[in-house]
C-alpha cells in the first residue's frame, strides 16, 4: 500500500504512468490503493482523463491505456449463436489459438448496438471473467438476443483468425446463411 496520498493531477499523471507501463489491465480496487484514495475518486480520474483525449478503456479485468501498436495487427468481427453453457468454450477456443476478442457486441431491441471491451488474450483472463460472472449473478450480454452476437477479434497473422475462426465453426457457435 502506498503510504502517500497523490492529489489531482499528480495522481493522474501517476496512473497514466502504470496503465501505459503495465502489458495487464490495471484494476480500478490496485489503483486506489496505490493512489491512497477511493475507488470512486479512481473512477471520477478515468472520466476526466478520457475527457481530455487520453485512449482508456474499461474492461472487465480493469483500465487498459490503448496504445499504438508498431506491429500490424489484423481484425475480424465474427458473428455467433451459442447457449450461455459455450461461452466459456468460445473464448477459451479464440485464445487458445492466439486470438485476441477485443469486445462482444448485441443488438438490443431498445437500446441499439451495445458493445462491452473485453480485451482477453489468454486463459487467465477468460477464468477471471467467468468466476466473476459467477460472484456477482451477472448475465451475458448475448442472453439478451438469444444468443446472437458479435466480437471483434484480432490477432498477429491472418491464419491465426482463420484457424480460430474455422474451430468455432466446427463447434457450431458460429451464426452463418
Amino acid at each position: 500500500m502506498n503510504d502517500k496520498k497523490l492529489y489531482g493531477d499528480e495522481r493522474r499523471e501517476q496512473i497514466i504512468d502504470w496503465l501505459k507501463e503495465s502489458k495487464e489491465a490495471l484494476t480500478g480496487k490496485e489503483l486506489s490503493v496505490r493512489t491512497n484514495v477511493s475507488r470512486q475518486v479512481i473512477v471520477q480520474d478515468m472520466s476526466l482523463l478520457k475527457a481530455k483525449g487520453h485512449p482508456i478503456i474499461a474492461t472487465s479485468n480493469g483500465y487498459l491505456y490503448m496504445q499504438t501498436h508498431p506491429k500490424e495487427k489484423h481484425q475480424r468481427l465474427i458473428a455467433c449463436q451459442h447457449q450461455p453453457t459455450d461461452a466459456m468454450d468460445e473464448l477459451y477456443t479464440l485464445v487458445d489459438y492466439g486470438v485476441k476478442v477485443i469486445n462482444v457486441i448485441v443488438e438490443h431491441p431498445m437500446y441499439g448496438e451495445l458493445t462491452a471491451s473485453l480485451h482477453f488474450h489468454t486463459r487467465q483472463q477468460v477464468q477471471q471473467f467467468n468466476e466473476e460472472m459467477k460472484a456477482t449473478n451477472a448475465t451475458l450480454l448475448s442472453e439478451l438476443t438469444n444468443g446472437v452476437h458479435l466480437h471483434t477479434i484480432e490477432a498477429d497473422t491472418p491464419k491465426q483468425l482463420e484457424d480460430a475462426i474455422s474451430a468455432l465453426r466446427k463447434k457450431g457457435y458460429l451464426l452463418e446463411d
